[in-house]
């Protein structure tokens, strides 16, 4: 089943480079042959699928993260902390922010009806971003 986003914002095109567009095709293009390609709601052509030749859905990925962390975590001494899909949305909004992206550019991208959780639930920024950021200003006058 393909779900309908939970507001109208969080149905939107995303732009994307003409290398971002090459490395999904690769994708397809090297993924395990399928005798019928998986159509479900009309939609077709998904970048990963299953052991049993369908999409894959949020908790087969939240499963791989899961074991990555147990891997790594059994391997070094310095612990990952847990790290889920959606950390990844957090992360990707911090360093957009963080690299100076637009704030309302940042909010579309996001699907964020309300620029307030753009930047209050998914924009973390420590000291070392402000210091960092100061230095910038200073070295701009």
């Amino acid at each position: 089943m393909i779900e309908e986003t939970k507001t109208t914002s969080g149905t939107r095109e995303i732009p994307m480079s003409d290398e971002v567009y090459a490395c999904f095709q690769r994708i397809i293009a090297n993924r395990k042959k399928v005798k019928t390609e998986p159509m479900i709601d009309g939609k077709c052509g998904f970048l990963y699928l299953d052991k049993n030749d369908m999409p894959m859905v949020a908790l087969h990925w939240e499963k791989y993260f899961q074991h990555i962390c147990e891997k790594y975590n059994r391997i070094y001494k310095v612990q990952m902390p847990k790290v889920t899909p959606h950390v990844c949305r957090h992360t990707f909004c911090s360093n957009m922010a963080k690299s100076g992206m637009n704030p309302k550019t940042l909010q579309y991208l996001m699907g964020h009806s309300d620029i307030g959780v753009t930047l209050n639930t998914y924009t973390h920024i420590g000291y070392d971003d402000a210091k960092k950021e100061l230095e910038r200003m200073a070295k701009a006058e």
